[in-house]
């Protein structure tokens, strides 16, 4: 019987051979994963160390646990200012400038890069230290810190600089003196008088306040005195930069009091060389160039009148383009002023055309009323009764000199009436001495041709000069 069952288990196992070296071989490494991870289990239950190719520990993060228990921040609230309840924190501020982007007439704004440092002593971030080395962070444990609450007064917009991090610094020293820097680019309004544009200095100001504390809770102060502000090579395209100067000074709200205000204050000096290539310079050849027709004929009528319509249009032009590029204001400006009288000058040479024309036309027409015509005198002809030029076909002695005549019997009647009654002949001689000149300039309308081109050139001189002297 025992040898029966014998036979049996025996057949059984070789029934069952096969299976387990099949499973032996297609499973090779599952008891030993399970054995590594009970024993990596094991480890860790009984605090040994964690085999680092099977989990690797961010470093950062495990430095940054380490920092914040070295300062304690878990152990306070760092929601309250350092020194709660007691006098005003003091906080130093120094600036270096590092470049003015832009500065916009039209938006009345600049816009300013520029590394903004704080300074002020927090006893809670205090920690022990043999050598007495600061230790410095990034932005990630400012977050979890009292930090001042810096604003610019008057900004439009800002933003910190995050290419390829947030630019942000913080470093604590040994005995809770910290400085948190930080690269800001804002831009902020500046208020520009622009009544001596573009000869004209402008003065801006960007201004650093608290938001929240007033001058009892924390005081804003230039960390160096007028050596907390220092600026890079900075160089403009339109803007001579003057001065660079700190100020100081409070700030009155009338909901919650007094606060500290910083003052970053330059000046700066318009290029004028620019405006001369574009606006003086072309604006004098257009006034130049209209007092060409002073020198035309004046029967060559298209070709004054067309030369006085495109410097006058020329001139709007100028005008238009200037205006484009400037704030509505409600004020003259110097630039208009010289505009507005250049073209008041090339307006005036198109009118002195006009009368020009006008008294040559009057004293032809006089001229062939009270003249005798010859058969030959056609209306081409005409055109010499005008003072300056005739024709050598015509004979002029033909005609009565009317004018004269008329003027001598007026000389003797005001002579007359000059013995017998001095006071009225006094205004009859200033009647008839205005009536003369004007019927002179009529009947030789070619010298206001000859007067203009000395009158105007003058007038337009003297005008620079003025201009010049007053806003240069």
């Amino acid at each position: 019987m025992r040898l029966a069952l014998l036979a049996l288990r025996l057949m059984c196992l070789a029934w069952l051979w096969p299976v387990t070296q099949l499973n032996s071989s297609t499973f090779p490494n599952k008891r030993r994963h399970k054995e590594l991870y009970t024993g990596e289990n094991t480890k860790l239950k009984h605090g040994g160390r964690v085999d680092l190719k099977m989990k690797k520990l961010d470093s950062t993060k495990s430095l940054l646990i380490k920092s914040e228990q070295l300062l304690r921040i878990e152990d306070h609230d760092f929601a309250m200012r350092p020194g709660f309840g007691g006098s005003a924190l003091p906080v130093g501020i120094d600036v270096q400038v590092e470049s003015i982007d832009s500065i916009s007439e039209v938006n009345m704004d600049f816009t300013m890069t520029l590394y903004l440092r704080h300074y002020w002593q927090d006893n809670r971030l205090a920690f022990p230290s043999t050598n007495n080395k600061s230790r410095t962070f990034d932005s990630r444990l400012v977050k979890k810190i009292w930090v001042p609450d810096v604003f610019f007064v008057h900004s439009k917009r800002s933003f910190i600089h995050d290419t390829t991090m947030e630019n942000i610094m913080l470093r604590i020293y040994p005995d809770g003196n910290i400085l948190y820097s930080v690269r800001i680019t804002v831009t902020a309004l500046c208020s520009m008088d622009f009544s001596s544009f573009p000869l004209d200095t402008q003065n801006c100001s960007l201004e650093l306040e608290s938001y929240a504390y007033n001058e009892n809770d924390l005081m804003l102060y230039w960390k160096n005195g007028n050596n907390s502000l220092r600026t890079d090579e900075i160089v403009l395209s339109q803007f001579f930069i003057e001065d660079f100067q700190p100020s100081f000074g409070l700030a009155f709200y009338s909901s919650t009091g007094w606060y500290n205000r910083l003052y970053i204050n330059f000046i700066l000096r318009r290029h004028i060389f620019f405006f001369m290539l574009q606006t003086y310079f072309p604006t004098m050849l257009m006034v130049m160039l209209s007092w060409v027709s002073f020198w035309i004929d004046r029967r060559a009528v298209p070709a004054r009148v067309s030369l006085g319509i495109t410097t006058v249009l020329t001139m709007s032009t100028i005008i238009t383009g200037v205006s484009a590029s400037m704030p509505q204001v409600s004020y003259v400006k110097a630039v208009d002023i010289y505009l507005w009288a250049s073209f008041l000058f090339v307006f005036l040479s198109v009118i002195e055309y006009a009368a020009v024309n006008y008294f040559t036309t009057v004293e032809e027409m006089k001229k062939l009323k009270n003249a005798k015509i010859p058969s030959t005198f056609n209306n081409t002809q005409a055109m010499a009764f005008d003072g300056c030029f005739h024709d050598n076909d015509i004979d002029l002695a033909s005609f009565p000199e009317v004018a004269s005549s008329t003027n001598t019997e007026r000389n003797t009647q005001s002579r007359n009436s000059t013995v017998s009654a001095p006071t009225e002949g006094t205004r009859l001689r200033r009647r008839n001495t205005l009536k003369y000149n004007l019927s002179f300039i009529m009947s030789n309308s070619y010298m206001i041709d000859s007067y203009s081109r000395v009158i105007f050139p003058l007038a337009y001189l003297l005008f620079n000069i003025i201009y010049w002297s007053m806003y240069a």
